[in-house]
């Protein structure tokens, strides 16, 4: 009787904590979406009229967010640099992954690999002036500036999770297609590059989320040119004297659909993969 008791408790304990946790989700979504479809003038400093419904649900504000932040060219700019980041990403992170990871044994490979990674502790801030300067000076201040920067600052991250991925996919694998008579190169390609799909939705995902909502690197590097990523378009309603937040939240919501369709499309491939794995 008390460990039933006790058990009972604890599911109580968690059902709370999920509660807790899901209202910090949903809360802010609902303001996001009421606020969206309200007009300026249902807005009042009161709690209760910023809670309360619209009165008519109107597609205004996402119109007229759509013509304010140029919204089909800002939102071709973002998948542009996004796409080919996270492309790139995969494909130069994960040979160096698997370089580093399968030659840990080796000091030169180690220094390089801890070396590598000990750049997930440079700060933006340090390196933002820099490389303004320097990008301008070397005709790099456009979008390809930007996602040789974005593939530079995070193949710390995805580096070391394709190096720790490796640590579940045999040796015995590699070994048998080298008795076989296959080179390094087709190894990789034809037997470690599928077994890490995980790896590579995961890697996807965080590259992808990171680059999608990114404001400041391409602020300092685009600065001046006429291209704009959705977040940088959506500077737009915020002015000297304050911040049009209907529209800002219509935009919010339009820029969130396409990142959460990538979202649950590699959160499938992660489930997926992670039951089809090397090892049975």
């Amino acid at each position: 009787m008390k460990q039933t008791s006790t058990v009972g408790k604890s599911n109580k304990i968690v059902l709370v904590l999920l509660i807790l946790g899901l209202s910090t989700i949903i809360f802010p979504l609902y303001m996001t979406v009421v606020i969206a479809f309200k007009q300026p003038s249902e807005m009042t400093n009161s709690i209760s009229g910023i809670l309360s419904l619209p009165k008519v649900w109107s597609l205004q504000n996402f119109r007229e967010a759509m013509e304010v932040t140029d919204f089909w060219n800002s939102l071709k700019n973002s998948l542009l640099i996004s796409g080919l980041t996270v492309g790139l990403s995969i494909l130069i992170h994960s040979i160096m992954g698997y370089t580093l990871g399968r030659n840990k044994s080796s000091k030169f490979y180690n220094f390089v690999y801890l070396f590598i990674v000990s750049g997930m502790f440079v700060p933006f801030a340090i390196l933002m002036m820099p490389l303004a300067k320097q990008t301008a000076e070397m005709g790099l201040a456009n979008w390809f500036g930007v996602i040789l920067l974005y593939i530079v600052f995070y193949m710390p991250m995805n580096i070391m999770l394709y190096s720790g991925y490796l640590t579940n996919i045999p040796l015995a694998l590699e070994e048998a297609a080298r008795v076989d008579g296959a080179s390094t190169w087709l190894t990789y390609w034809k037997i470690i590059f599928p077994i890490m799909k995980p790896m590579h939705a995961t890697v996807a995902v965080i590259t992808a989320l990171a680059v999608w909502n990114d404001v400041m690197t391409p602020l300092i590097i685009m600065a001046g040119s006429s291209e704009n990523t959705l977040p940088l378009a959506q500077l737009n309603f915020q002015s000297q004297f304050g911040t049009n937040y209907n529209l800002a939240f219509a935009s919010y919501l339009l820029s969130l659909i396409p990142i959460l369709v990538f979202y649950l499309i590699c959160q499938k491939q992660i489930l997926n993969g992670v039951v089809n794995g090397a090892v049975k």
